[in-house]
């Protein structure tokens, strides 16, 4: 089978899609700054070194790649955007982005395709709630922090095509996932009964089971014909207030109290990253399901039934 190189392979995304990857029996190498994880006991998996901040990368690495699948990032939502951190947030993706082109241009090399995370950052805020026309790939990045940091980190990429390799990029909504991201903060305040509407509640959300978008990433690998940029998110968008609301009604049937969490306390809480938060984005998934993709979770209900039910949070 083919070999995959991911760089942030230990992150939420890049552990599921490495579990997957060796079920299906790819050979899968990690990218990695940590010395310990050098060695590995699983069959098909290693770890090579690489540095960013270095411009470094071990080339043996890329001398077996078929494919590479590019994750790594500092996490948006990890910290407050303080100028330095919103700095490693944009330069963790890029410059990851060039070395990678870097190393393909100087390293003799089989690579068929890269394959990239970004977000749907890159869109503005809906005209509207509800939006009647969903933001498509062909809208234009928003020119905000987010849709500047997604543009810069998909360009990074872009001197792959001159190299006669495919690209694809997929612009991902919020990721729901039983081992932690965003289900994980949504569920905390549920242990106490509270269900945190934020502002209005109004605000869209796209979003994706992690399922579905491992199995994005496969599709692409095996689909010679997909190239360029593609949404991942789920068909079906839904209000933040809708989630909140489906997940405590799952989690705690009637034994819980919508809060709705004002737009100030928000701005106090988290700074510049609240406006993330309250933003409303109605993205499309129509080109990705015109490849035949069928997601196995196409509803909020069947995503969150899935997840709690093996969900490792109280």
């Amino acid at each position: 089978m083919a070999t995959i190189l991911i760089t942030g392979g230990t992150g939420l995304i890049g552990t599921a899609l490495t579990t997957k990857l060796l079920e299906k029996n790819y050979k899968v190498i990690i990218l990695s700054r940590d010395q310990k994880k050098q060695r590995s006991a699983t069959p098909n998996l290693s770890y090579a070194r690489w540095s960013v901040n270095d411009r470094k990368i071990d080339t043996d690495a890329i001398a077996q790649a078929d494919y590479i699948i590019h994750l790594a990032g500092a996490g948006v939502a990890d910290k407050r955007w303080t100028k330095k951190r919103k700095q490693e947030i944009v330069d963790s993706r890029v410059k990851g982005g060039e070395l990678i082109v870097k190393s393909l241009k100087e390293t003799s090399n089989k690579v068929k395709a890269v394959l990239s995370s970004s977000g749907v950052g890159w869109y503005g805020p809906d005209p509207s709630i509800p939006n009647p026309n969903p933001f498509t790939e062909n809208n234009p990045a928003h020119d905000d922090f987010l849709g500047a940091t997604c543009l810069q980190w998909e360009n990074s990429l872009e001197p792959v095509k001159a190299l006669g390799k495919r690209l694809i990029k997929f612009r991902t909504g919020i990721v729901l996932s039983s081992e932690g991201g965003a289900l994980q903060e949504f569920l905390r305040p549920l242990r106490f009964g509270i269900a945190p509407i934020l502002g209005n509640g109004k605000q869209m959300i796209s979003w994706i089971h992690i399922d579905d978008l491992v199995n994005l990433y496969i599709t692409a690998i095996d689909n010679e014909k997909m190239n360029g940029v593609y949404n991942a998110v789920s068909p079906n968008p839904v209000s933040n207030k809708t989630f909140i609301l489906q997940l405590a009604k799952k989690k705690r049937g009637q034994l819980f109290i919508p809060v709705h969490v004002p737009v100030f306390a928000l701005k106090l809480a988290l700074g510049e990253m609240s406006i993330e938060v309250i933003k409303s984005a109605t993205v499309s998934c129509e080109k990705i399901q015109s490849t035949g993709f069928s997601f196995s979770y196409p509803t909020i209900e069947e995503a969150i039934k899935s997840l709690l039910a093996k969900s490792k949070f109280s």
